[in-house]
């Protein structure tokens, strides 16, 4: 009888243990869950500029900020955007900190090799940035000993440096606003960034100019996933598509880049969300 007692209660206790785990366990899929209804998107964020900046009460603005609203309410998601400094992103990424990155970054197959990119949700152009009374009328003008380009780390302009100016001093900077202090106080003979950025850069200080780099190919910027992720990443592809049809790109140029849209057209340039070939 005494064997027999000592059984139920033994029994008894295992049955309160494996209920007690079974609460923990059902706790933990439900705090697993909740964390999964929110997007945590990478980005660095500029003190200036369309895409990834800030409103005048420190919050996330832009271009790509809005892109990402619009994402999380397609999606029913919730969009926690991460500040992250560009040689950290893809880090960050691979590491699980964040599950996506959006920071106009153009689709690379050296960075392809460590994340899986969208499609391309917007096509840029390279141009030069250089003191107004400069020697500088070209990007050739820059291939040559003497001559100092300024171009953000890991950026495609830094990359088009290597490849295209070889006999020219790189300075390779952690950001963009350091490059074009650089060309301004004359330390950088020309700095390499996007269109829009030289040109806002040279709207924005008139003792610069902006010099066209000519028959280059448009760079695609896309969204990054950790490898792997093809739910998120297609998710994605198909709020692209979505957005296209819906008129998302004409309504972000509208509210966020109307008077660029203008001047590119004067220029002649392409436009970032014409996708056509």
């Amino acid at each position: 009888m005494k064997n027999f007692r000592r059984t139920l209660s033994l029994i008894f206790v295992l049955a309160l243990i494996f209920a007690t785990f079974s609460g923990c366990s059902d706790s933990n899929t439900q705090s697993t869950s909740s964390e999964n209804d929110t997007i945590v998107v990478g980005m660095e964020i500029s003190s200036d500029g369309v895409f990834e900046s800030r409103d005048e009460d420190g919050n996330p603005w832009g271009v790509s900020v809005q892109l990402l609203m619009d994402f999380g309410e397609y999606a029913g998601k919730t969009i926690q955007i991460e500040n992250v400094a560009w040689d950290g992103l893809i880090p960050s990424l691979e590491t699980g900190k964040i599950d996506m990155i959006l920071s106009s970054m153009t689709i690379t197959d050296e960075r392809a090799e460590k994340v899986d990119f969208s499609e391309p949700y917007a096509n840029a152009y390279l141009a030069v940035l250089a003191s107004a009374d400069s020697d500088i009328s070209s990007v050739d003008d820059l291939n040559q000993e003497g001559k100092s380009v300024a171009v953000a780390t890991g950026s495609t302009g830094y990359y088009y440096a290597v490849e295209y100016l070889p006999n020219a001093t790189i300075l390779a900077l952690s950001d963009a606003g350091a490059c074009i202090t650089e060309v301004i106080q004359g330390k950088a003979d020309g700095f390499i960034r996007d269109q829009l950025s030289v040109y806002r850069a040279n709207q924005q200080n008139p003792e610069t100019k902006a010099v066209l780099i000519p028959f280059q190919d448009a760079e695609h910027w896309g969204a990054a996933f950790q490898k792997g992720n093809d739910e998120l990443r297609e998710q994605f592809n198909e709020f692209l598509e979505f957005y296209k049809e819906d008129g998302g790109f004409d309504r972000l140029t509208e509210d966020y880049m109307a008077e660029y849209k203008e001047a590119f057209d004067e220029l002649g340039f392409k436009w970032f969300f014409d996708f056509e070939e």
